[in-house]
């Protein structure tokens, strides 16, 4: 009988359950925010019944918390690692295609609706926000001033799905992989997880947000509501109400607006309050789902049956979310668990191989990715098409073209205007003023002085049409709205030449380095079997080239002309740069003085130290002149070509008391 294959113990079995704890957390503080804008809106006409849960304020909760965990849901489905590394002309085009984008618009504009009847619930009578109002009795007439709050909620939809995709909330930001202390003590003398006080720290920033983003989306929704909804809505919420109203039957909206002082104050609350619930849920999934690979204080794996396995099968997984979390866990054991570094060590009976060689080559793997992506940035992405054997001219079976002249009309010569154009239409791309005859270059020049004056010849030229559309496209790219669709910044350009694209996870580069470099150096004291010794020359080579590879493109990188700032930096880039040089100082402090048992020899050290070192930042471009500004620079500048040579020059006579004994020296090299 044969035996049962045993199974391999995956990283997302245990990744799994730690995303489904944090989630939970998420949704609690979330629950917590809800139940404070049911009191926010609480009447408090009953001091129990205003706050109590199994009351209205209970109700107000749950309608309050479903509003917030359409989001949730939507940031589990769509959720990634990575910066992205497009131009946002690039990202717009994406986006107006994409599915996903359409589907967050969807999910946001039901929450918001959902929150209509909640807030509308809250308020009396006097407020004015009655669907339905009676006059003259038992008269019913529709109100317009609820639907222009329902359509400043949907704006709000709106602005929070431009909002959600310019800054791309559906991303995870890992931190560096320090284990954090579970526990902060407070000023309070309380308790507080690192990740709550992460929260309640960007408390104020984020509700300050939340109102000026509710009054932006009040003015973009006055935009809207008259230009465009006005007529439709109106006629929507009439064929709605009538079967439940004696309403009239025309659909002629009412002549005055329903927009005032008080209206505007209340979309501004209600805005506020629907943008708050948002940012809470998209703040605390944003946090919460990023904190370190640690439960009680200990790696994910720990759990496993077999911790080395299922890290492994984490390392090697095809999803970018859980490589990122399995080489984080794996940087963290490098740097603070000792018990789990030396099960790395002495772990040499796997069938693929040792555990420690099997970690080296996945992080050398992550490594040389990278480096295989500097190596190909300026090369063509296809192959040269094959070389082909020359062949025989094939027989020409009609005359050639003919090469006579255009315009002939039976004459033998041509006048200056005829050969221009002829020039023209055989060569475009040519200058048809290189054609004239010299009179007819004359007879253009005196024109042109007699109609225009000096100043009016040089506004129209060449260069000052250049300059005033570079003057006016760098004003519009300051902007940032439109800076952010058409500006190409350096940061995101070298980051997608040098990390991928789409999207660019710097982290992975990073803790791939700090893996590698602390489990080398513990291996000094660790590892029984003396196997990681014989890697690190070949750790220190890859980290000293990779370090001057992508230096060296970054200095021949060229910057884009809507770039305004000139800037050759790049936070990711540098981020990555920075890890390996810390981890090439550190294994080459601890193993420079065993170079020679490693094979390691003067070139490959002092190459080492060079990259180290981190370059001096390039000065900061100066601001860059008009026309009018570079012509009086240019004019104060000394002409070398109407300047006397040297030789002819009166030196000094203290100057003259020198060179005077080694004047035959000089002669002599002459």
């Amino acid at each position: 009988m044969a035996a049962a294959a045993v199974r391999r113990a995956p990283y997302k079995d245990t990744l799994q359950p730690a995303l489904h704890r944090r989630f939970s957390s998420t949704a609690t503080l979330l629950l917590g925010v809800a139940y404070l804008e049911a009191l926010a809106l609480a009447s408090w006409s009953s001091f129990l019944w205003s706050w109590f849960p199994l009351g209205p304020a209970g109700i107000r909760t749950a309608f309050i918390f479903l509003c917030g965990l359409a989001i949730l849901i939507l940031r589990i489905a769509h959720y990634h690692v990575g910066v992205k590394t497009e131009s946002g002309a690039q990202t717009l085009r994406s986006s107006l295609f994409s599915f996903q984008t359409y589907e967050t618009l969807f999910w946001y504009s039901v929450s918001s609706f959902l929150f209509l009847p909640v807030y509308l619930s809250s308020l009396n009578d006097s407020s004015g926000l009655r669907w339905v109002t009676y006059f003259s009795g038992d008269r019913a007439r529709l109100n317009e001033r609820p639907i222009f709050l329902a359509c400043y909620l949907g704006t709000c939809a709106v602005m929070q799905t431009v909002v959600h995709y310019q800054f791309d909330l559906d991303r995870l930001v890992f931190a560096k992989p320090v284990a954090e202390k579970e526990e902060v003590q407070t000023k309070s003398g309380g308790f507080l997880t690192g990740s709550s006080q992460r929260i309640v720290q960007q408390f104020p920033t984020v509700f300050a947000g939340c109102i000026k983003q509710a009054t932006y989306s009040l003015i973009l929704a006055m935009v809207l509501y008259y230009a465009l909804l006005r007529t439709l809505t109106w006629s929507w919420a009439l064929m709605l109400f009538r079967p439940f109203y004696n309403l009239p039957r025309t659909n002629i909206a009412p002549s005055s607006w329903p927009t005032d002082l008080f209206l505007m104050v209340r979309c501004v609350y209600a805005g506020a309050l629907l943008n708050a619930v948002w940012a809470a849920g998209n703040t605390a999934f944003s946090i919460f789902m990023a904190k370190a690979p640690l439960k009680a204080g200990k790696p994910f794996s720990a759990e496993s049956k077999d911790p080395n396995d299922s890290l492994l099968n984490g390392m090697k997984s095809k999803k970018p979310s859980v490589q990122c979390f399995a080489m984080w866990e794996l940087a963290i054991i490098a740097q603070d668990f000792e018990a789990q570094r030396k099960a790395i060590f002495a772990d040499i009976d796997r069938k693929e191989g040792p555990m420690w060689s099997q970690v080296y080559a996945i992080c050398m793997t992550v490594l040389k990715v990278m480096e295989e992506r500097v190596d190909a940035y300026g090369k063509p992405l296809l192959p040269a098409a094959p070389v082909q054997a020359p062949q025989e001219p094939k027989q020409r079976v009609s005359a050639p073209p003919r090469q006579d002249e255009i315009f002939t009309k039976g004459r033998a010569t041509h006048s200056g205007v005829e050969k221009a154009w002829d020039q023209i239409v055989r060569s475009p791309g040519s200058s048809p003023m290189a054609e004239l005859s010299p009179i007819a270059k004359k007879t253009w020049r005196q024109t042109r002085d007699r109609v225009l004056t000096k100043e009016q010849q040089e506004a129209v030229s060449k260069e000052s049409i250049q300059s005033y559309i570079d003057h006016a496209a760098s004003h519009l790219l300051r902007l940032e709205w439109i800076g952010s669709i058409f500006r190409q910044d350096f940061s995101t350009e070298f980051a997608a030449a040098v990390l991928g694209q789409p999207y660019a996870e710097p982290t992975v580069y990073v803790h791939a380095v700090q893996a590698l470099c602390q489990l080398a150096i513990h291996s000094l004291a660790e590892d029984q079997y003396g196997n990681v010794h014989r890697d690190v020359p070949s750790i220190i080579r890859t980290l000293t080239i990779i370090i001057k590879k992508v230096e060296g493109l970054k200095g021949r990188f060229p910057v884009h002309w809507t770039d305004s700032s000139r800037r050759r930096e790049s936070p990711e880039v540098d981020q990555v740069l920075d890890a390996m040089r810390l981890g090439l100082e550190q294994i080459v402090a601890k193993f420079e003085p065993y170079s020679s048992d490693l094979r390691l020899n003067l070139a490959d050290l002092r190459l080492a130290k060079e990259a180290m070192a981190k370059p001096q930042p390039a000065p900061e471009p100066g601001p860059v002149m008009t026309g009018n500004e570079g012509k009086e620079k240019s004019s104060k500048r000394v002409d070398l070509t109407k300047s006397k040579p040297i030789t002819q020059r009166k030196a000094e006579p203290a100057v003259r008391q020198r060179l005077e004994p080694r004047r035959p020296e000089m002669e002599q090299v002459r």
